[in-house]
């Protein structure tokens, strides 16, 4: 749907009113510039923008109703549109006219292009506004994309540039550098331009090319010592201080990791599948996806036991003095002798 959306915008089929729901700010952003880019190519750009949080919607309003000078049509942005959603008590610090609002989403002016962001997860569909708003406005919706739609989606972002990406290296890519879909759509745009006309994203080309991550580092160092792989936790634990990375700081980040694992692992042996695990811990279903389909490879025992180490490496890193890099580097041997 958003790609029609945007296929639209692309085209100058734009409509007077734009309505923005959601928390992924890759889909608002792009959209909105999509709006500036678009509307620029008509000549000089007005441009307004007015947070919902900090004045009346009367103001967008008016601001929409005024001839543009210096463009056919201009564009009004009004973010933090919290009018949209449940009612907060105690949070209301500016009085909206929902009549006003309601009146003028009957027929707003052609001369310009007015865009409510209501970053939020979901609105307040009993109020009229709500209704009027998704009755008179071209709907977009910024959700963060679910497992298989990540993948479907960074499969279309490499073939926008012309280029193929295989499923392991979409599996590669996101556990080297995160969900965040703005860096994704700028690690396949690099790996396309180094291509050139020909070839495929494979998984060796994401290795090679993606910037690492430190949870990224910290998450393949957990996993070599999870797996009893000693030289390659090590490695990067080098890796790691040689970019002046705190032992104390890493332990902490380990055991971060290491909690969330667990929490996965209980949700799933209670009968939540991985949707409902994300939502409940707040966290991109792929991560989540990942670490189930890894489920069997260890036990919620020994997760426990790692964090009960941790928690003891955590007190000696705090507590002594002289070279602590050893204290993490001995518990990683040793760790990995006992798995020999």
């Amino acid at each position: 749907m958003i790609t029609s959306i945007w296929k639209s915008i692309r085209s100058g089929q734009i409509d007077p009113v734009y309505l923005i729901i959601g928390t992924e700010s890759y889909f608002i952003e792009k959209t909105l510039d999509l709006l500036k880019s678009s509307l620029t190519q008509a000549g000089e750009l007005e441009l307004s923008f007015f947070d919902m949080d900090e004045v009346p919607v009367d103001h967008a309003i008016d601001e929409a109703d005024t001839i543009p000078f210096f463009s056919d049509r201009k564009l009004i942005i009004a973010k933090n549109a919290s009018f949209l959603k449940a009612a907060e008590r105690g949070k209301d610090k500016i009085i909206h006219d929902m009549k006003v609002l309601e009146a003028w989403l009957e027929n707003p002016p052609s001369s310009s292009v007015t865009v409510f962001v209501a970053p939020y997860e979901k609105l307040d569909e009993r109020k009229k506004v709500v209704k009027l708003m998704k009755q008179h406005a071209v709907v977009v919706e910024a959700k963060s994309l679910q497992a298989n739609d990540l993948e479907s989606w960074l499969a279309h972002e490499a073939k926008s540039f012309g280029k193929e990406i295989s499923r392991n290296a979409v599996r590669k890519l996101v556990e080297m550098a995160g969900t965040n879909l703005t860096l994704l759509s700028s690690e396949v745009e690099k790996m396309s331009l180094y291509l050139g006309a020909d070839g495929e994203i494979t998984e060796e080309l994401v290795e090679q090319m993606t910037a690492r991550t430190l949870e990224q580092d910290a998450f393949k160092m957990l996993q070599a010592y999870l797996d009893g792989n000693i030289s390659t936790a090590l490695s990067v634990y080098y890796d790691l201080l040689r970019q002046k990375e705190e032992p104390v700081a890493l332990a902490a980040l380990l055991a971060s990791q290491i909690r969330f694992m667990v929490h996965v692992y209980y949700l799933q042996k209670k009968g939540y599948h991985a949707q409902q695990i994300s939502k409940q811990l707040k966290a991109h279903p792929y991560r989540v996806k990942l670490l189930v389909e890894k489920r069997q490879q260890i036990s919620e025992k020994r997760l426990l036991e790692v964090l009960g180490d941790l928690a003891d490496i955590d007190l000696q890193l705090k507590t002594v003095s002289g070279n602590r890099e050893r204290v993490l580097e001995f518990f990683l041997m040793k760790r990995g002798a006992k798995n020999r």
